[in-house]
């Protein structure tokens, strides 16, 4: 395969909290391949058990609910995924997209297992990463009955700017194609109440909008409002 150069890890993901030995030693155990946009890595309810280690680029993770996606999360360079199903067994819990060219590590889920139980560090490590997870979707649903769908949006949109935020001229440009759809799902809203939400934030020049992209203009100002009290 042809060599690249690793980004840096995201903040927080799996591979950045992890020694470089043992990141080194996890990802020679796979098989790394380049991936186009639009490509699903795994795909829900299917009975594969391998993990997929991100190494570059972004994914989508969605589930099905009703015969339409709804998204869940989005995964950056360092972030495992599939793991679940390689600990249980089970069937695919939700469907993993490629956000634009990917680059990631397959990993067998008897060479996975196997390598978490000769080194107990890593395994705590994707513990924490479960957990982390479950936390953050807690949050998210608590944040649902406790404030307004634009502070909700705001949280939202600070966060993925944070992560997958592009420095442009007017500010953070998000790197990863969302939908309106999509930020109803992440913010538990219906859409049209989604589609007054961005219209507040961009009134207030927190946001600027044009087809799937959004560009966040004042990210401190943005996060600030995500900080709201209770209403």
């Amino acid at each position: 395969m042809t060599s690249f150069a690793e980004p840096a890890w995201a903040p927080g993901s799996f591979l950045a909290r992890i020694t470089v030995p043992e990141r080194e030693a996890l990802l020679a155990l796979g098989v790394t391949r380049r991936l186009p946009g639009g490509r699903q890595l795994l795909v829900e309810g299917n009975r594969d058990t391998h993990v997929e280690v991100i190494r570059q680029g972004h994914v989508k993770v969605t589930t099905d609910l009703g015969g339409a996606p709804r998204l869940l999360a989005i995964r950056l360079p360092g972030d495992i995924v599939g793991e679940l199903a390689a600990f249980t067994g089970n069937g695919r819990s939700a469907t993993v997209t490629t956000c634009g060219p990917v680059v990631s590590t397959v990993i067998r889920q008897a060479d996975f297992l196997a390598f978490l139980g000769a080194h107990p560090a890593v395994a705590n490590q994707v513990t924490a990463t479960v957990g982390g997870r479950l936390r953050w979707a807690n949050e998210r649903r608590s944040e649902f009955a406790a404030f307004p769908v634009h502070v909700r949006l705001a949280h939202v949109l600070g966060e993925i700017a944070a992560s997958c935020g592009e420095a442009v001229r007017d500010g953070l440009l998000i790197g990863v194609e969302l939908s309106q759809t999509e930020l109803a799902t992440l913010v538990g809203a219906a859409e049209d109440t989604v589609q007054k939400a961005l219209r507040l934030l961009r009134d207030r020049g927190l946001v600027r909008t044009g087809y799937r992209r959004i560009t966040v203009v004042d990210h401190l100002a943005l996060l600030a409002l995500a900080e709201e009290p209770e209403l």
